[in-house]
C-alpha cells in the first residue's frame, strides 16, 4: 500500500497546501493595506489619492487578478505546464510585492501589474495540480480539496494581522515587504517539495510535437513583447505630455473593455455554435448564475475597499486601552470560513432530500451579503454623528457575508461545470473567474463613492440591491429548478 504523508492524502498535497497558504498570505496581506495606503496622506507615507481614484485602482487591480487566470490557464496548457506556471507565477508575485515595498509611484504601478500576471499563472493552475494528485475515481478527492482550501483561509487569517501591523504600525512599505517575504517562503517550500508531486503538471499539451511547441512559444513571446512595447510607449508618451493617462482613465477603459469582453463572450457562447435545445437551456442557466455570482462578488469583495475604509475611519479600534490596526478586522472572514465550512458541509449532507437547490442557495447567498450591508446602515448612521462605532458591527457584517459565501461559492463552480455542454466544459472555470472579475471591478468602483455619498445611503443601496436580487431569484427558483432538471436529464 502506498504511504500517504499528509492526513492520509498524497504527500504532494502538503506542498501545494503551504504554497497556496503563503500565496494567499501575500495577497490578503497586501489587499488589507492597499486602499488604505492609497488614500493615506503623503506626509504619512501614503499616496494621497482621493477615494474616487483609489477605488478605481483597487477595482481595476482586483478584477484583473481574476481575469488573468484565463490567459494563465492557456499558458500552462500550451506552453509551460502547470508546475512551471505555478513556479514562475510565485516568482512574479514575490517580485511584485517587493516593488510595492519601494517608495516610488512607478514601482507601485509596476508591482500591481506584475502581481496580476503572477497570480494569473499561479491561482488557477495550482488547483489543477491538486486535482492531478488523485485518480479520477479516488474517493479522497473532495476531502483533499477541502484540506487545500483550509490553507487558503489560514493564509487569509494571519495575513492582515502580520502585514497589517507592519503596514499601519511601522510603515506601509514594511507591510508590503512582509507580503513578499511570505511568497518567498512559499516558493522555497514549493521548490523543495516538488518531488512529492510526481508527474503532476510537468508537461504542457500532451501529444504535441516539440517543433510545434517551440513554434507556439515563439509566437507567444512575440505577443508578450508587443504588449510590453505598447505599455512602454504609452508610459513614455504620458511622461512627455503627449497623452493624458491617469488611474481613473485606465480603470474606465478597462471597465468598458471588461464589459465588452463579457458581452462578446456570452454572445459567442450562445450563438457561436449549433446547440441542441437542452444545451441552449443549460447555457441560459449558466447566464443566470453568472449574473447572480457577479452581483454577489461585487458586494462581498468590498471587504478590502469600502468596509476597510469604514473600519479605518469610523470604527473604534481600541480594546482595553490597546489600539490595534484597523486592518486586523480583515481576518474575521477567514476565521469564520475555517469554523463554519465544516458545519455547512455537514448540513448539506444531513438535509438529504431537503437540501436546497442551486438557485435557492444562490438566493440565500445574495440575501446574506445584502443583509450584511443592511447592518451597516445602522452603524453608519451612528458614525455620521461623529461617534466611532463598535467593531462588532463589522464582525456581524462579515459573519453574514460568510454565511452568504458558504451558501453560494462552493456550489457555483460545481453548477457551472455540471451545466456546461461537453464541448465547452473547460470554459466553465473561465466563466466563474469572469464573474469574480466583473464583481471585483464593480465593488471597487462602488468604493469610489465613499465620502461623496452619505454612508447610510451608499450601504442602503447596496443592501437593497443584494436582498432584492436574492428575493427575485428565490421566487424564480422553482421554474429554474424545472429547467435545470430538464436540461441535465438528457
Amino acid at each position: 500500500m502506498a504511504r500517504h504523508d499528509f492526513f492520509g492524502h498524497p504527500a504532494g498535497l502538503s506542498t501545494l497546501f503551504f504554497t497556496e497558504m503563503w500565496e494567499r498570505f501575500s495577497y490578503y496581506g497586501m489587499r488589507a493595506l492597499l486602499i488604505l495606503f492609497m488614500v493615506a496622506p503623503v506626509a504619512s507615507g501614503g499616496l494621497g489619492f482621493d477615494t474616487g481614484t483609489a477605488g478605481a485602482v483597487y477595482g481595476l487591480y482586483t478584477s484583473m487578478v481574476y481575469m488573468a487566470t484565463l490567459p494563465g490557464g492557456w499558458v500552462a496548457d500550451h506552453l509551460l505546464g502547470q508546475r512551471r506556471s505555478v513556479l514562475w507565477g510565485g516568482i512574479l508575485i514575490m517580485l511584485g510585492h517587493f516593488c510595492l515595498a519601494a517608495p516610488w509611484i512607478s514601482s507601485f504601478y509596476a508591482g500591481l501589474f506584475v502581481i496580476v500576471v503572477g497570480t494569473g499563472l499561479l491561482k488557477g493552475n495550482i488547483s489543477v495540480l491538486v486535482g492531478q494528485l488523485y485518480a479520477p475515481d479516488d474517493a479522497r478527492r473532495d476531502a483533499g480539496f477541502s484540506i487545500y482550501y483550509m490553507g487558503v483561509n489560514i493564509g487569509g487569517f494571519i495575513a492582515p494581522i502580520a502585514c497589517g501591523y507592519l503596514g499601519q504600525a511601522v510603515s506601509w512599505h514594511a507591510g508590503f515587504a512582509a507580503a513578499g517575504v511570505g511568497m518567498l517562503l512559499g516558493l522555497v517550500q514549493y521548490v523543495r517539495g516538488q518531488h512529492r508531486l510526481g508527474d503532476a503538471g510537468l508537461e504542457p499539451a500532451p501529444g504535441r510535437t516539440p517543433e510545434a511547441l517551440a513554434t507556439l512559444r515563439r509566437r507567444a513571446l512575440g505577443v508578450v513583447a508587443s504588449v510590453v512595447a505598447a505599455l512602454v510607449a504609452v508610459v513614455a508618451a504620458s511622461a512627455r505630455g503627449l497623452v493624458h493617462v491617469s488611474p481613473t482613465v485606465v480603470a474606465d477603459i478597462a471597465g468598458y473593455t471588461l464589459l465588452i469582453v463579457t458581452v462578446l463572450f456570452f454572445a459567442w457562447l450562445f450563438f457561436g455554435a449549433t446547440w441542441t435545445r437542452q444545451e441552449r437551456a443549460r447555457l441560459a442557466l449558466v447566464g443566470i448564475l453568472f449574473l447572480g455570482a457577479a452581483l454577489f462578488w461585487s458586494e462581498f469583495e468590498q471587504a478590502g475597499s469600502t468596509l476597510n475604509l469604514f473600519a479605518d475611519r469610523d470604527t473604534a479600534t481600541t480594546i482595553f486601552g490597546w489600539h490595534y490596526p484597523s486592518s486586523f478586522l480583515q481576518s474575521a472572514q477567514p476565521i469564520f470560513i475555517i469554523v463554519l465550512a465544516p458545519v455547512f458541509a455537514w448540513l448539506w449532507v444531513a438535509l438529504g432530500r431537503r437540501n436546497p437547490s442551486t438557485p435557492v442557495k444562490f438566493a440565500l447567498g445574495l440575501i446574506g451579503v445584502g443583509a450584511g450591508f443592511a447592518v451597516l446602515v445602522a452603524a453608519s448612521s451612528i458614525a455620521a454623528t461623529g461617534i466611532k462605532v463598535s467593531p462588532l458591527w463589522l464582525v456581524v457584517t462579515y459573519l453574514l457575508h460568510t454565511l452568504g459565501e458558504l451558501s453560494l461559492s462552493p456550489v457555483g463552480l460545481s453548477a457551472m461545470t455540471r451545466l456546461a455542454p461537453a464541448r465547452v466544459a473547460g470554459l466553465m472555470m473561465g466563466v466563474w473567474f469572469l464573474a469574480a472579475s466583473v464583481g471585483n471591478f464593480i465593488g471597487g468602483r462602488l468604493a469610489s463613492f465613499y465620502g461623496t455619498i452619505p454612508l447610510p445611503q451608499l450601504f442602503g443601496a447596496v443592501a437593497v440591491v443584494g436582498i432584492a436580487a436574492g428575493v427575485v431569484l428565490l421566487l424564480a427558483a422553482r421554474p429554474i429548478e424545472r429547467m435545470l432538471d430538464a436540461s441535465v436529464a438528457e
